[in-house]
């Protein structure tokens, strides 16, 4: 029996990159993951080995695809499904408060993609599936809580209208949340394999089989992928896909969470790769309880002939000088960017950003340009020139997780007067943790987050950093929601705002720079 030799480390899209699904076009390997309130939409990466990912775009890039300007956070974009036949990329997904379920086409991965195709029935996480017989159905989420099931009809996939009535497949292990339906067929039999039991704790992927695309299918008594019952540094691990690679090993994509310290992480749900296992009784299996799944994974081969321990190389890691035509795909948008709020030529090699009226705590169209905090311990910083700054406006570098929840230091005037502060904004309430006056046109910005804290500085030579103010990390995790359930990690971010209208002033980023500090996440 061949030892594993082969090492890689998960997750393999660390940070906010929940929900994903993979895709296999001969030697290639295209991933995507769901994207909610920010624009472009759905990031989408390309391997050769399932570890080393390259980003290569966004599916949705442009306003006719997706318009989430006055969507709320974890809005927007839920769990796309990708999927590759005959020569044609498809991405199916749910635009949440918006268009409903739709489906988009490329020949080429990196897109062009088409405008949306509407799909009529489903609730959330439409899949596709395309059978042997030239048949295609839409597999979607249907219901809410335990009366969660997948639903399932056939469609027309040139134009997307439904040439059968929607019929109830699947209601899962009696758990809540039957969701992330997807349907497969392997060695002449159906598989339908869902997430339960919600995206947490209880978190796990279960899977049926039968002998029509419509089942009925039979479920296997146990989860196929789960850490719910042991200690363990990943846990919340399902919504699961599947590849098979062209040495005929099985992989599963899915995501997980890093918990630190009591409980938390500020990285949201990630991206994990494992192999998977078919036992004598031809189930595919990932990791029940087992503890197999680890930040550190052991295998006896991988397509493309990787042979060496490696990391993925889709990490922001860095600097970014600003001096290109457009900004790298790991930049993402808070929502649909505003006309003019936001310009690389203004200034050649700066980032100018025009505040809008909404600022970090509104739902709107707010100046803010970012990227996913990777590791527990980092450090991002930049360089901001505020000269024209007006009274009212202001502009700095944040810590995003929504509306409710989100850390900033940035220079601000009034009445004439110009400061450095720190806001903190905690559970949707605000506190001016500090602030202090200068008279400077610009300033060095810092932001450093540990295991338990953010800390805010700033600089006026670049050599000596003072901490203005900090805030607690558990704030920030998506586990320290209110009202509403949070579904992304932090975005770091520039931005720019005018607090209740377009600002006449412009902020200027000469650079930013990212950077891994001590080890850790």
């Amino acid at each position: 029996m061949t030892k594993p030799s082969i090492t890689y480390s998960n997750p393999v899209l660390p940070g906010f990159y929940p929900d994903p699904s993979i895709a296999r076009a001969g030697d290639d390997y295209y991933l995507i993951c769901s994207s909610f309130e920010y624009f472009p939409g759905v990031p989408i990466f390309h391997s050769r080995d399932l570890i080393h990912w390259e980003q290569i775009g966004h599916v949705l890039d442009r306003p006719s695809q997706l318009n989430v300007a006055d969507r709320k956070s974890s809005d927007g974009i839920y769990a796309p499904t990708l999927r590759y036949h005959d020569g044609t990329f498809y991405m199916i997904t749910t635009d949440v408060r918006g268009i409903g379920n739709f489906y988009v086409t490329a020949t080429n991965p990196a897109g062009p993609w088409s405008d949306p195709i509407l799909v009529p029935y489903g609730g959330i996480d439409p899949s596709l599936f395309f059978d042997d017989d030239g048949k295609v159905y839409v597999t979607a989420q249907q219901g809410a809580d335990y009366d969660s099931h997948a639903i399932q009809y056939e469609i027309d996939i040139a134009t997307g209208k439904a040439l059968s009535e929607p019929v109830v497949i699947w209601r899962g292990d009696g758990g809540p949340w039957t969701e992330g339906p997807h349907l497969y067929k392997i060695g002449g039999k159906y598989y339908i394999m869902t997430a339960s039991g919600g995206t947490a704790k209880e978190h796990r992927e279960i899977i049926g089989r039968g002998s029509s695309p419509y089942g009925p299918f039979e479920l296997y008594e146990h989860p196929i992928l789960t850490h719910r019952g042991i200690e363990h540094p990943i846990q919340y691990l399902g919504h699961a896909d599947l590849v098979e690679d062209g040495n005929g090993d099985w992989w599963a994509v899915f995501l997980g969470v890093r918990l630190v310290d009591s409980g938390y992480s500020v990285l949201g749900r990630e991206t994990f790769l494992a192999p998977v296992i078919w036992n004598e009784e031809d189930w595919p299996m990932i990791d029940n309880n087992e503890g197999t799944v680890n930040l550190e994974m052991r295998v006896t081969r991988l397509p493309g002939g990787s042979s060496t321990k490696a990391r993925t190389t889709a990490f922001s890691e860095g600097s970014d000088d600003f001096d290109k035509s457009g900004l790298s795909h790991s930049w993402t948008f808070l929502r649909n960017p505003a006309e003019g709020s936001w310009s690389l030529e203004e200034r050649p090699g700066w980032l100018t950003l025009r505040g809008q009226s909404a600022g970090l705590s509104d739902v709107g169209q707010v100046a803010f340009v970012g990227r996913r905090q990777q590791h527990v311990q980092a450090e991002w910083s930049t360089y901001l020139d505020y000269g024209s700054i007006m009274d009212g406006e202001e502009a700095g570098i944040c810590a995003r997780r929504d509306e409710d929840a989100h850390y900033e230091i940035f220079m601000k005037q009034e009445a004439g007067l110009r400061t450095i502060g720190v806001r903190l904004t905690v559970r949707g309430e605000w506190l001016m943790a500090a602030e202090v006056p200068t008279d400077s046109d610009g300033v060095y910005l810092k932001i450093r987050s540990d295991v338990t804290e953010y800390s805010m500085y700033y600089s006026l030579d670049g050599q000596e950093w003072i901490k203005l103010s900090g805030g607690p990390a558990r704030a920030l995790s998506p586990e320290d929601f209110v009202n509403k359930m949070c579904f992304t990690g932090i975005v770091i971010g520039l931005y720019a705002s005018g607090n209740g209208k377009t600002a006449s002033g412009k902020a200027h980023f000469d650079w930013f720079v990212t950077r891994q500090t001590r080890g850790g996440n």
